[in-house]
């Protein structure tokens, strides 16, 4: 089946890529603080490293880079390796894990607020047709609870009467929650492997500030879980 690509040359409207940006820049910000808490040497770099990898994403994006759909190996590959290569390199050294286990967990899960922020501009996205109903909370993306219940979850680890084990359970459910709107949307995209929505597919992740979504705000979240579950599960911190 072939898909719709009727949007796919249509922008983002500006008003939208700019509030999406917004949360993703306070996004990065927050991280760089709860680096900081542990060392201000990685803190900045994680800042020069983010800022030079959020420029080359929205740099390729105003380029027809991404518009050859049908390249193989998918060029979107370039998005999502990367971080998820450097992401997967910090729990196989032993500098990597000893930093790990030092980053608060509270911070880690306050960190998770900003999904609401992410699911809302989803369903404005999904309101320009740029990305199909099923990927918005009026579908079958539920990430938007992950958000919502992380700061209970820190209310009730700051009054120390929380079960690691819950956490535990939480981060486990909310891990879930991610690697479903991650499938949903990589199935969804018009790529060679595309399974789903071809009426409406999945373009928006392509174009302006929402290709830092891919790129960097999933790749952090997926690393914030790993980490608090590492810590929790094997330090019963």
């Amino acid at each position: 089946m072939q898909a719709n690509l009727d949007f796919f040359p249509i922008p983002i409207s500006d008003g939208l890529s700019w509030a999406f940006g917004s949360v993703v820049i306070c996004f990065g910000w927050f991280v760089c603080r709860l680096l900081r808490t542990v060392s201000r040497r990685i803190a900045s770099y994680f800042l020069v490293v983010g800022l030079a990898w959020l420029g080359m994403l929205w740099g390729l994006a105003q380029t027809p880079f991404f518009a050859q759909l049908d390249a193989k190996p998918p060029r979107f590959l370039v998005v999502l390796v990367p971080p998820m290569a450097f992401v997967t390199s910090l729990f196989l050294t032993r500098q990597g894990r000893y930093f790990l286990d030092q980053l608060p967990l509270k911070p880690l899960t306050w960190l998770h607020t900003f999904r609401v922020a992410v699911e809302v501009s989803l369903w404005y996205l999904f309101l320009e047709h740029q990305i199909p109903q099923m990927m918005t909370f009026e579908g079958y993306n539920w990430d938007i609870l992950a958000g919502i219940t992380a700061p209970l979850l820190v209310w009730y680890l700051q009054r120390g009467t929380l079960s690691r084990w819950v956490v535990l359970a939480w981060n486990l459910v909310a891990l879930g929650l991610l690697v479903n709107i991650v499938g949903m949307a990589l199935l969804s995209a018009p790529l060679p492997f595309q399974q789903l929505n071809f009426a409406q597919p999945n373009v928006g992740v392509f174009k302006s500030t929402f290709i830092w979504l891919p790129g960097f705000v999933v790749p952090v979240v997926f690393w914030a879980h790993l980490v608090a579950i590492r810590r929790i599960y094997a330090t019963g911190n």
